[in-house]
């Protein structure tokens, strides 16, 4: 069993009469810069969270041979995740946070600046409603 606390109760985001723990964006960015230097993308992706008002815990990519990244973000807040498939260019990312002070549109915004894709997709799911 689940207990609230007042430290929880923080956390939780009213929205028409329902309450949420946060908002998952489900990203597909198409085009846009080569997405293969997992050094600058995690430049790029700790920047996001800063944008959004997250805070990032840690840092942890991968490269694969020849071609592609993936890679994750841990967040205070949760967390961003990605993966690459240049050969493609294409760009799956996952923004994820919880609380009342995050922004995942302004890591989306901030990303978008910087990849600067030719198409866009996003999914929009708010989790755990309590």
């Amino acid at each position: 069993m689940i207990k609230k606390t007042k430290g929880s109760l923080k956390w939780i985001k009213k929205e028409n009469n329902l309450r949420n723990l946060g908002t998952h964006l489900i990203v597909e960015f198409w085009g846009g810069l080569d997405i293969n230097d997992s050094k600058k993308f995690e430049k790029f992706l700790v920047e996001a969270a800063r944008a959004a008002k997250a805070t990032p815990l840690q840092v942890n990519t991968h490269e694969f041979s020849p071609q592609g990244i993936t890679g994750v973000v841990l967040l205070s807040e949760s967390h961003i995740t990605f993966h690459s498939w240049p050969e493609f260019k294409y760009l799956a990312l996952d923004i994820f946070t919880c609380g009342n002070k995050c922004q995942p549109y302004q890591a989306l915004d901030y990303l978008k600046k910087k990849i600067k894709p030719k198409q866009v997709q996003v999914t929009e799911i708010k989790r755990g409603f309590v």
